[in-house]
């Protein structure tokens, strides 16, 4: 091996030996850092979304698309709907659930363990009826008013919807109670082809306008959906309740469906999550729900959703910065893994630098005297044998050896070449005491 080589290679030896410690410090503190923020993303959550062919469901199908394209799985969790989905989050079987407001009441842990991510859509309260089920009792075959639904044959969907809790509540106000009607307590595809079967008189479920089964029910002929000229009484008795409307002709402008303007009351749904979700993963549904719910709607302008108002629970902080604040910058031009990675780690490398470049100052010293060691050790050798030559307590020739032996050992020193000169004043000093005592 050639010298110059041999000499590099000893050189970095001596550096990585003297940084050694140092660099394991580091790489320790980074490696309890990450640990203890946990930059990274699990790969999968899981999301609670409805029945089939609801609002939710589409929804649900959305956002799974979107987060794919960023390496995330979302699992979709269907359920009976609003009230099912809370408890699922309660349960920790789902990680964010789309809830509506007004379909349940929150418990005092719910404040501790649930956030919000925002008001995502209004949803309205759908009351489809069939014209020929209810001229016996409005001869126009209108229904306009809640009592007028007295002895029909009503299906207000399962517990687990939340509807039923919401149409007790607006029953009460109208000084009806749920006995008056002929309820039924179906899921939704099954009532709805009961409905159309003839089997059932009203339809009653809270859902977006992008529903199919709003869709084909509002084009469905002989059936309407109930005009609520108390709208905005409702909305002013009840809080998580908005009155809306529905325009005419805005679902078939050529076929002019509705006909006229249909007066609604709705409720915001939000997307809830708990606490102990990922910040990354809450960080990319509040970006992704900018894209997704953000458009002109039949019930909203553009980008009148997702909002921060309305919430019955606390915005999780990341959900905040998504609505309100502009894309963070490093997430314009890298990866998100990777943006996230340097947005929750940049912190604690700011505190690793600050404290490591002091610490650095003691390793030049250090590679410094591991280097000259080299060199310097043999000095005692050299020491002794030249008191053994002052004193006389040894022969000559038995010094001589020593000498002998130790420039042998001297010469099989390697230094770097900037330590050259102390190896060769190391070798002079030698030949020093060897002529002395040659006279």
């Amino acid at each position: 091996m050639p010298q110059a080589f041999r000499s590099t290679l000893l050189s970095l030896r001596d550096m990585l030996v003297s940084a050694g410690p140092l660099a394991l410090l580091a790489v320790g503190l980074l490696a309890l850092a990450y640990w203890w923020l946990n930059p990274t993303p699990p790969k999968y959550v899981v999301l609670a979304t409805g029945a089939e062919q609801s609002a939710y469901a589409e929804f649900g199908q959305r956002y799974q698309k979107a987060l794919a394209a960023q390496g995330i799985e979302v699992r979709l969790l269907p359920s009976e709907g609003s009230l099912a989905n809370l408890q699922l989050l309660r349960e920790g079987r789902a990680d964010l659930a789309f809830v509506q407001g007004g379909t349940a009441v929150l418990e005092a842990e719910d404040h501790d363990q649930l956030r919000s991510l925002g008001s995502l859509f209004v949803e309205p309260l759908w009351l489809f009826y069939r014209t020929q089920a209810v001229r016996h009792s409005t001869p126009a075959g209108r229904l306009d008013a809640l009592p007028q639904l007295r002895g029909l044959r009503v299906n207000v969907g399962t517990e687990g919807s939340g509807v039923p809790i919401l149409v007790d509540k607006l029953l009460d106000a109208n000084h009806m109670l749920a006995s008056d009607l002929r309820l039924s307590r179906l899921e939704q595809t099954p009532a709805t082809v009961a409905f159309l079967d003839g089997k059932i008189d009203v339809l009653v479920f809270a859902s977006a306008p992008e529903s199919p089964m709003v869709q084909m029910l509002l084009q469905t002929p002989g059936v309407r959906l109930m005009d609520f000229p108390q709208n905005e009484a409702y909305g002013r008795r009840f809080p998580f309740l908005t009155p809306v409307t529905l325009p005419r002709g805005v679902v078939d402008l050529a076929g002019n469906v509705p006909v006229h303007d249909v007066r609604l009351v709705a409720s915001t749904t939000a997307l809830l999550t708990r606490t102990d979700t990922h910040p990354a993963l809450l960080q990319l549904f509040a970006q992704h729900a900018q894209t997704l719910h953000s458009g002109a709607g039949w019930f909203n302008r553009a980008r009148e959703f997702p909002s921060t108002r309305h919430s019955e629970l606390e915005i999780a902080p990341e959900a905040d910065r998504a609505i309100n604040e502009p894309v963070p910058l490093l997430q314009r031009y890298l990866p998100f893994w990777l943006a996230n990675l340097v947005q929750r780690m940049w912190l604690v490398l700011g505190i690793l630098i600050a404290v490591m470049l002091p610490l650095s100052r003691v390793v030049p010293p250090l590679y410094q005297l591991r280097v000259r060691s080299r060199v310097f050790r043999w000095y005692g050798r050299l020491r002794e044998i030249e008191n053994d030559m002052v004193s006389g307590q040894a022969p000559s020739c038995d010094l001589t050896q020593a000498l002998d032996a130790l420039e042998a050992q001297v010469l099989k020193v390697s230094v770097p070449l900037a330590y050259a000169d102390e190896l060769y004043a190391l070798r002079n000093h030698i030949q020093m005491v060897r002529g002395r005592l040659a006279r």
